[in-house]
């Protein structure tokens, strides 16, 4: 950082922004680089990332400085404009937008401006995405816990956040598991909302590409928000993204929303291998679950135990399925 700009007119999603806290709300820490969450105080001054946000149980946002305040929308540093909240939110935690941080050429600083380098998709790893009935259907814990079983098989896994806002939560739940982590973040975006779907395309076969040149042999990859969100559902609709899918995991809270997964997969001529998530948490409800979509429904622990996902995965390494298209 060299200086700073203060046209905020020109400011996009992606650019560094120092801000004063000027009043405390719902969120009351930032999550550092170090991993750690630091506690804020009024008139502390943080750089923070301008980004949009898309979030049912907390605040949809935009990537907009169009006042004297602006607000902390998301806990992992992203600032912007709350438009919606949901009931249960407090008011957002303020800022006062102090200026674009800027560099030696006088340029605003953009984090895709130090994003991994663009690579050529490859396509012999195998890639398992998650998805989701909803945000917190269990999609995190899913995705972790079943590379976590992957690793515990035999095989080299890593971790993939493809979609989403940055924090950490999910990149260390991998990591804690064992998995080496990559996300959005690192190829240049603080989140997919309303980011244009070829530079999630790009950015996905970038983080599939390096974990592969990392060693990995099996990618499993976390996708945000449920079925009905519109970088989701754009990915399951028509992308290379949905091509690149060796097999589906589906999170699903409830065994209506797992039923009501499953059916708007299959409506895409796609299908889960399994459901996993918030209904495997209880007997009866996976027992629904199972009834009504004939899918086995995995626990986190069954995730974890090579002996009970060995049948589910094994078809889906590539050499032995190349599509999860009916």
């Amino acid at each position: 950082m060299r200086g700073l700009s203060t046209n905020f007119a020109t400011a996009k999603a992606g650019d560094l922004i120092l801000c004063e806290i000027a009043e405390l709300g719902q969120h009351k820490k930032i999550q550092l680089a170090e991993r750690r969450v630091s506690v804020s105080y009024p008139g502390d001054l943080v750089v923070l990332c301008l980004g949009d946000r898309y979030a049912p149980d907390q605040f949809l946002a935009s990537a907009i400085i169009d006042d004297d305040l602006i607000d902390l929308v998301a806990g992992g540093g992203v600032a912007g404009r709350v438009d919606v909240a949901h009931i249960q939110m407090d008011e957002p935690t303020r800022l006062k937008p102090l200026g674009l941080l800027t560099d030696a050429r006088g340029q605003v600083m953009n984090i895709a401006s130090y994003a991994l380098p663009s690579t050529a998709p490859n396509n012999d790893v195998t890639v398992i995405g998650v998805f989701g009935a909803s945000m917190n259907s269990g999609k995190t814990t899913a995705a972790s816990s079943l590379a976590h079983g992957l690793m515990k098989s035999g095989y080299t896994v890593a971790g993939v956040k493809a979609t989403g806002t940055g924090a950490f939560g999910d990149f260390n739940s991998f990591e804690d598991g064992g998995a080496p982590a990559l996300d959005f973040t690192d190829v240049g975006m603080p989140t997919t909302y309303r980011m244009p779907m070829h530079r999630i395309e790009k950015g996905f076969d970038t983080l599939i590409a390096t974990a592969a040149a990392r060693g990995a042999e099996v990618v499993v990859v976390e996708i945000a928000d449920g079925v009905f969100q519109q970088e989701t559902r754009a990915i399951l609709k028509s992308s290379r993204i949905r091509d690149r899918l060796d097999g589906i995991l589906f999170a699903a809270p409830d065994a209506l929303s797992a039923l009501g997964g499953e059916t708007v997969l299959n409506k895409m001529n796609l299908g889960a291998f399994a459901i996993s998530g918030m209904v495997s948490c209880s007997p009866l409800a996976a027992s629904e679950a199972a009834a009504v979509t004939g899918l086995p429904i995995l626990t986190r622990e069954d995730l974890w135990s090579p002996d009970t996902i060995a049948p589910h995965v094994a078809p889906l390494m590539r050499g032995a399925s190349q599509t999860v298209a009916a």
